[in-house]
């Protein structure tokens, strides 16, 4: 037993090593950024100064929000019909949910800058009927838009494992004991699938209030969200101490997103 424990401990030991240089170590800079200013002495200065900050992450938060409810709106009767088609019809589906992902995320959301833009395809076939160009490029409709077209598969991929282990007999039951479509959809299906809309929403609402590439394209310079923030502090001012700050508050969201995740959803409803 003492030697299997041991066996044990060394085939672990690689991912304690990749945890350590490429999670902790990271985090304990950040963290030590955060708490000092350019000379390395402690301060506070840097998160009093995040109160400058303040309308950038409630539109951020708003935005994320936003995107994420659309994407369960849309995901979750997709997800429900996928899960009652047959084997042949599910990887199909699958694979159309999965498509766009083959491709980086800063060439689909370049692709839908030139569609969107003031002469791209949208706004010409506009003016083929006479209607006059939208302006949809620098405003908040484009940035959700694209949060909601780049992490939607993180939704629907999630409801669909859930759902796709719920028993039809168990809606057989409900049906059997008067349930009509709305009260199995309200006593049955919502309940059981809860885990993987919770799952869901975390992973659409983490990557879209730390955007910045899309607000950058689709917003057209004009908004800009936590993940511009950071970006500007780190590459442009080179103060990295107040972009280490922003971005450890982003880390608390994070960390409470997972608390809630590993709350209501098990290992067994995540797929990502």
């Amino acid at each position: 037993m003492k030697k299997k424990s041991l066996l044990q401990q060394a085939a672990g030991a690689p991912y304690i090593v990749w945890a350590a240089l490429f999670i902790i170590i990271p985090l304990v800079i950040v963290v030590y950024y955060a708490f000092t200013d350019k000379t390395g002495a402690l301060t506070m200065d840097n998160i009093v100064s995040l109160a400058d900050y303040k309308e950038t992450f409630l539109i951020s938060f708003e935005y994320a929000f936003i995107a994420s409810l659309i994407c369960l709106a849309i995901a979750y009767p997709f997800a429900y019909i996928m899960s009652r088609r047959g084997p042949a019809a599910q990887r199909i589906m699958m694979m159309l949910v999965m498509l766009p992902m083959w491709m980086n995320l800063l060439i689909r959301t370049y692709s839908w800058m030139n569609i969107l833009e003031k002469n791209g395809i949208i706004n010409n076939i506009l003016e083929n009927f006479g209607v006059e160009p939208l302006k949809m490029i620098g405003t908040p409709g484009a940035v959700i838009f694209g949060m909601i077209y780049n992490y939607i598969p993180y939704m629907i991929i999630p409801i669909y494992n859930v759902m796709s282990k719920i028993e039809p007999s168990l809606l057989e039951a409900a049906e059997d004991l008067g349930s009509g479509a709305l009260s199995k959809l309200r006593r049955v299906i919502l309940p059981l699938s809860m885990p993987g809309v919770i799952s869901g929403f975390t992973m659409v609402f983490v990557p879209s209030v730390s955007t910045f590439y899309i607000s950058q394209k689709l917003g057209g310079g004009k908004i800009m969200l936590i993940g511009d923030a950071i970006e500007r502090q780190m590459q442009t001012s080179y103060n990295y101490n107040l972009g280490a700050s922003l971005s450890l508050v982003l880390m608390v969201v994070i960390l409470v997103s997972m608390v809630i995740l590993n709350r209501f959803a098990g290992d067994d409803d995540l797929l990502i």
